[in-house]
């Protein structure tokens, strides 16, 4: 049945100075409930859907405290307003530490009370429905902002501006708003896809004029604020969107400011092989491949990919004269990651700690294999949540809490993002192909060309290949690569998980983050 009024329990031992508040509150059409005393009050949440609790903290009996302690047992989560003539501060504390909702001084006037009522009980409605309106007036600046981009710090500032609107509206139980954000990031991606394919080949010939890239951002971002006086942790965190990374933001502020929030264009291909080799190898992977052929493993080739960044970030830092004593770690599981915990005070020693944090990564991964996964984090808002609920958890935030007490230096980056797929695109290859779904390396490759950005001459690309005939072709927007030979299995498969190696604001546009201890 539909209930058409909130209903009110108002306990205070002088109930009967209150009735001018009751009228008030009954025209804004609440329903008040009143009563003297504690048992009296608690004995009614047993025959009446009550749903807020004004309760005042000193009264005879059971007082406030007491009340309020038999009110949570019963209902833990019914919200409870406290109202009371007593300031002091330890009252205070005691009544937010009891889990109250809000907390008033007496004398209180009707408005004062409708207010709180409001905060409490619609808070996140009137947020969610402001933050829609909002977002209503700045969709369409957006679109023409999306149009007329034409360089990669337009695209920073919208990204940034998408990404700020995604986190308001997820406050919202009703997804519509966020749907319409969504799609209008589609509609970036397709112009954004447009922007990487004219502008892209210009910015790996251009030092002077490109972004910060995979393969000098170390050199231009990092190194710069490295001091042999404090020892920083580098925190490469795979797989971490801007997002994510504004996600789990509050968590990190408890206990670092940040000292500068950037971003950085991950390289072509979007994966760990190509986008963080150059992060710590500060070279293109062709300029990898042709210094330290012996580093690098060519994409066909099955087998770890990654396990020469130590020695590559060892040479990058060699050849920037860089003096000091720095070490590299790998975490891929909770045993590593409680083992530096435990020894991170053997690590001040160092001017600079790299640390490459897997979990992300695993956790983008699991959901195209695991059920569990794909219910929890159908869409980017259970994706994030996820997230949020993996580092709260985690002995990363453990080590971030500790790196503040012991006064470590902070940067948090990622090497490449990823993005929610949708569309399956249909491919046709050889048995040298590479497997990746979000691009393809090899020769005799077929596609639709429209929905691909091809790179004929890889070498001039600066990326590695084996023949004159290999090619790489990357996919855009939320489309993925499935080959004709069993396409509709696999569709169904990989529909819905989270892919990286092609272009998207996502993938892409990665967040660098310097924070300094509180």
């Amino acid at each position: 049945m539909f209930k058409s009024k909130i209903e009110i329990l108002w306990i205070d031992d002088e109930i009967d100075l209150l009735k001018s508040h009751f009228i008030f509150l009954e025209s804004r059409g609440y329903l008040i409930h009143p009563y003297s005393n504690g048992r009296e009050g608690i004995s009614a949440l047993d025959c009446k859907k009550i749903d807020l609790v004004l309760l005042d903290e000193n009264m005879p009996g059971l007082n406030g405290f007491e009340t309020l302690s038999i009110i949570k047992q019963k209902n833990p989560n019914l919200p409870v307003i406290m109202v009371t003539k007593n300031e002091e501060e330890k009252i205070m504390d005691d009544a937010i530490g009891s889990k109250v909702s809000d907390y008033l001084i007496k004398p209180v006037n009707p408005n004062q009370i409708l207010h709180s009522l409001k905060k409490t009980l619609n808070q996140k409605n009137l947020i969610s429905e402001k933050a829609s309106n909002q977002y209503q007036k700045d969709f369409r600046i957006m679109s023409l902002d999306i149009l007329s981009a034409n360089s990669f710090l337009d695209w920073f500032d919208l990204y940034k501006k998408f990404i700020y609107w995604k986190i308001e509206l997820m406050e919202s139980e009703n997804n519509s708003m966020l749907n319409i954000l969504e799609n209008q990031l589609k509609e970036a991606n397709l112009v954004f896809g447009k922007f990487i394919k004219n502008h892209y080949l210009s910015w790996l010939k251009s030092k002077e004029k490109s972004p910060n890239l995979s393969h000098n951002v170390f050199k231009k971002k990092i190194i710069p604020n490295l001091k042999k006086s404090k020892s920083t942790l580098l925190i490469l965190i795979d797989n971490l969107r801007l997002d994510q990374w504004k996600i789990i933001e509050p968590l990190v502020n408890k206990f670092y400011n940040i000292e500068e929030e950037d971003l950085y264009c991950s390289i072509l291909p979007t994966t760990t092989q190509y986008s963080r080799n150059s992060f710590f190898a500060g070279l293109t992977p062709n300029e990898i491949k042709n210094n330290f052929p012996d580093l690098w493993i060519d994409d066909i080739v099955r087998g770890n990919k990654n396990k020469h960044e130590k020695l590559l970030l060892s040479k990058q830092l060699e050849s920037l004269n860089f003096k000091y004593e720095f070490e590299y770690f790998k975490i891929t599981n909770f045993s590593d990651a409680k083992r530096m915990v435990s020894n991170l005070t053997e690590l001040k020693k160092n001017a600079l700690n790299a640390i490459v944090y897997n979990f992300v990564d695993i956790l983008s991964h699991a959901k195209s294999e695991m059920n569990i996964i794909k219910e929890l984090a159908f869409e980017d808002k259970g994706y994030l949540s996820l997230t949020f609920s993996w580092f709260k958890n985690s002995p990363l935030y453990e080590l971030v809490q500790k790196a503040s007490q012991f006064g470590f230096e902070l940067i948090i980056t990622s090497d490449h993002g990823t993005i929610n797929v949708t569309n399956p695109v249909e491919v046709i290859g050889n048995k040298d192909t590479s497997f990746n779904l979000r691009y393809k390396y090899g020769k005799g490759l077929k596609f639709p060309e429209k929905k691909v950005f091809e790179m004929n001459d890889p070498i001039n690309y600066e990326l590695p290949k084996k023949s004159h005939q290999d090619k790489y072709v990357f996919a855009l927007e939320n489309a993925f690569f499935i080959y004709r030979n069993k396409f509709n299995e696999y569709a169904k498969h990989f529909m819905n998980s989270y892919q990286h190696g092609g272009i998207s604001l996502q993938e892409m546009l990665l967040p660098l983050i310097r924070l300094s201890p509180k």
